[in-house]
Formats: structure tokens, sequence, C-alpha cells
């Protein structure tokens, strides 16, 4: 198995980096490296494929993006933490179910390392708190691969949740790792976060890199 490339990549806007993905994941190979990308977007909606407009109450000034992933209607925005898995699922013989597994475990580990009890549910993807939604998931599977991947709110503006139904629900109630820990950072749960995926995934050769660069 070729090395795993994790990029850290800071604020990113949404539609040049679902452009990325899409391109990656077209020209990619059986030799293309695994990556995942880590980064943040500023103030957007995205509408997945099982998305319904009315769930999108009172946008406002934010923009809403149709999007190919599964999944419902969620936010992003600064202070969110958001992992793109660019996987070669096929050369992994890893399925879409096994891939949801290892992203939910380690987001539970990850908040475990904080004191945070968190799980996921058999009914809705994504991880919980309690009743309330910590983080949410959204997959697209092409020719074998896999892109898009998970948001975990860290410390964000959480108002412009109130604006749409999250993940298709009405009223329900969303959380964030600051709810629960006063000091919590992008730049440690990133690590944290990392660290679980990588270890979920069995990788033993990791190259970490900051940007863009090849």
């Amino acid at each position: 198995m070729p090395e795993l490339i994790v990029r850290s990549l800071g604020q990113q806007p949404y539609l040049e980096t679902w452009e990325a993905m899409k391109s990656f994941t077209a020209e990619r190979d059986d030799h293309t490296k695994d990556e995942l990308w880590c980064l943040e977007h500023p103030k957007v909606y995205t509408q997945g494929q099982a998305g319904k407009a009315e769930h999108i109450l009172a946008p406002g000034d934010i923009p809403v993006i149709l999007v190919d992933r599964g999944g419902q209607v969620t936010y992003h925005g600064p202070g969110q933490l958001v992992v793109y898995l660019m996987l070669g699922l096929t050369r992994r013989k890893m399925g879409v179910r096994e891939l949801v597994d290892v992203i939910e475990q380690a987001i539970v580990r990850s908040l475990a390392e904080l004191g945070i009890a968190a799980e996921p549910r058999s009914d809705a993807p994504g991880v919980y708190v309690g009743d309330a939604k910590i983080a949410s998931l959204g997959l697209r599977v092409r020719r074998g691969c896999s892109f898009h991947g998970l948001a975990l709110n860290v410390d964000m503006d959480m108002e412009p949740f109130q604006r749409i139904n999250p993940c298709g629900y009405a009223g329900l109630a969303m959380c964030q790792v600051r709810d629960f820990v006063s000091t919590a950072s992008i730049v440690d749960i990133e690590k944290r976060l990392v660290t679980q995926l990588v270890s979920g995934m069995g990788e033993s050769t990791v190259s970490y890199r900051k940007g863009w660069e090849s």
C-alpha cells in the first residue's frame, strides 16, 4: 500500500475544493497515493443528493451549493474541522459501511481523549453527544474511490444551523467541542482526529504536508 498523505490546508473556499476533489478522483490510478485533506470552509450550506429544498429555512446571505455527496443539508463555517478522505476503497478492500465505521469511531476516540462521551447512531450517520449532533458525515464513491468526508464542530458560530433542518431533521440539536472543553482549538483537534483516523485505517506510512505542495 502506498503511503498516505495528510494535508493541513487551513481555510479553503468550498467550490474550488469540491472541484479539486472531483479532479483528484477522476485522474487517479492504481498508483496514486491516498490523501486526507484537513481544512475549514467559509460560511456555506451544502445540500447533498438526498437533500430537499424545504430543509433550508432561511439561508440569508449564506450561499447554498448543491453537491454530489450523500446526505442532506448541512452547514460549514470557520471553526469547524472538515476532513475529506480521498481513498482508493477497492485497493484497500474496504466497503463504504466499513469506512463510515472507521470515521465515526475515530471521532468518538478523539472526543473521549477530551473527556467527551460521544457515540454514533445506527439510524443516522454522524456522531452525537447525548441528543445533540457534534459531527456530520457525507461521502461519495466513484470508480471505487471515496471523496467528501466528515465535519466536526469545534469552535464556531452555531447560529447558521438554526436556519436549516440539519441533516433533514427539524429541531435537531447541534453542539460543538467548545461546549464541553473551553480551550478547544482546531489545531489540537485536527492532530487528534488525524491520529485516530490513521490508526483506524491501519496505516503505517504517513506523510504530513502543509498546503497543496506535492
